[in-house]
């Protein structure tokens, strides 16, 4: 059968079966966190989520003052939940430089110290952005960096950290967006590893994507491989062998890509088109949701908007053979849906923060949370 006929099949038939469901004793739930017009904010986008060690979500966001553009006067914001995304605390402006633009939240917790790291990207809010494409332009994009040590409550002013993380023939930088990782086994155990994509003024590579890293929790951070090719918006996730598998955003789309580094990230393959995973050009979400061991399966996560050619119907997806292929576990949103953020809850429930709408993907970001249910798995 056609892949894509195959998958629009199992999303509808996934969408029947977890309607069939809903009232069957699962604790699932869902709440807007950002509404776009409340709080002194035309738009809200760009979601991240990360669950601290003390059992914190925190759910940061860019949020848009005068429009929905991506180049404008834009502010980093935070919310926190202390009871496991039930309610959440007043906004928190962790960044705001006047009309410049403060965005793509990528946090990631340091499980040693306790240190929460968070990537941003900045630049001037009044630019073309084809300006802030250009390699070796002055107004291109700058990378920010900001932590907290008490469980996201208060964060340090932000510091340019571009030197170090940003090569000069890059122009366009894009952290994540999403969440970095902490690597847990093998050789580079304790490495702090955030996503990122660029583009390039090298005619062979344009653009591509790669990983920043630090092995000094944090203290000081370093360029890894690049992944190049027409990918772009990048996730990371540690596989049970110790190897990292970096999930992208495709261009010109219709599925993801995937590519693999042994080395800690210092070298990745050659990207993968991965035809068990649709996507409309999008950003997407990755996350480990069990390690394997003597009673449970080692299971991967995915989610993104699950369509060929438009922003809709966010599909959680699940991988059994370490991100080798992967089924369709659950619709989440099957109507208009963009960026999102997965979390795994210290019960295993699965927790996102998504874009959605009524009349368009960007009218809120929403947080949902639910247990795995493998049993209306369509395509396993």
């Amino acid at each position: 059968m056609n892949p894509l006929r195959f998958l629009t099949f199992a999303m509808l038939l996934n969408l029947f079966f977890s309607t069939l469901g809903k009232g069957a004793g699962e604790s699932a739930f869902q709440k807007d966190v950002f509404v776009g017009g409340e709080d002194g904010y035309n738009t809200y986008r760009i979601p991240s989520l990360l669950l601290t060690k003390r059992k914190t979500l925190l759910a940061f966001c860019e949020g848009r003052k005068d429009d929905r553009h991506d180049n404008g006067n834009i502010d980093l914001l935070l919310k926190r939940s202390t009871d496991g995304g039930k309610t959440w605390s007043k906004q928190q402006v962790i960044w705001d430089d006047g009309i410049n633009t403060c965005g793509n939240p990528t946090p990631v917790q340091d499980q040693k110290t306790g240190t929460i790291w968070l990537f941003m990207n900045h630049n001037p809010g009044k630019v073309d952005p084809k300006i802030l494409k250009r390699p070796g332009s002055l107004l291109t994009r700058t990378v920010w960096i900001a932590k907290s040590d008490d469980d996201g409550k208060t964060w340090s002013k932000p510091l340019d950290v571009t030197e170090n993380t940003k090569l000069e023939s890059w122009g366009w930088y894009a952290a994540g967006p999403g969440v970095g990782i902490q690597v847990q086994r093998g050789p580079f155990k304790g490495r702090l590893v955030i996503p990122a994509c660029h583009n390039s003024d090298d005619p062979k590579a344009r653009g591509g994507s790669h990983v920043v890293y630090s092995d000094d929790h944090g203290k000081s951070w370093h360029i890894g491989g690049t992944v190049h090719g027409r990918v772009s918006e990048a996730q990371v996730v540690e596989l049970a062998d110790g190897a990292l598998l970096m999930n992208m955003r495709t261009i010109p789309g219709v599925f993801r890509s995937q590519s693999i580094s042994r080395d800690g990230g210092a070298t990745w393959s050659s990207p993968e088109l991965k035809k068990d995973l649709l996507e409309p050009i999008c950003q997407g979400t990755i996350v480990r949701h069990t390690w394997p061991g003597k009673k449970q399966a080692s299971r991967l996560l995915f989610a993104n908007p699950t369509h060929e050619s438009r922003r809709k119907n966010l599909t959680l997806h699940v991988s059994e053979d370490e991100g080798r292929s992967w089924f369709v576990a659950r619709t989440i949103q099957p109507g208009w849906s963009a960026y999102s953020c997965l979390a795994v809850m210290p019960n295993l429930d699965v927790a996102c923060l998504y874009e959605t709408g009524e009349a368009h993907a960007n009218e809120k970001i929403t947080f949902a949370r639910f247990p795995l249910n493998l049993k209306t798995a369509v395509n396993r």
